[in-house]
């Protein structure tokens, strides 16, 4: 049986709904059961930091190595560090119904 990614601190998730559909961004906190602050970062596709519902996320296998609540400047190290930033700066479009 496939392990399914989870909801936690450096998941790179995508976001399903709302203004930012289709952009990757980095969980940074878990705030409870409903609720994560992400970051896309703003300064790789326009993401900025903010509160997301989980059920608006869906999460990717990919992970990185961040403590909880990383400045965006971090994130960035971070994700140079594993040559993510073109990858997270690639939308992905949702199919259309």
């Amino acid at each position: 049986m496939r392990k399914l990614p989870t909801i936690e601190i450096g998941r790179v998730c995508v976001k399903l709904s709302g203004r930012e559909t289709g952009l990757k961004c980095v969980i940074l906190d878990v705030i409870d059961k409903n609720f994560v602050l992400v970051t896309g970062p703003k300064e790789v596709n326009k993401m900025r930091r903010r509160r997301v519902n989980v059920k608006h996320l869906e999460p990717t296998t990919l992970k990185i190595e961040l403590e909880k609540g990383a400045s965006d400047q971090k994130v960035m190290v971070a994700l140079k560090a594993i040559n993510l930033t073109e990858e997270m700066a690639r939308p992905i479009r949702p199919a259309k119904a």
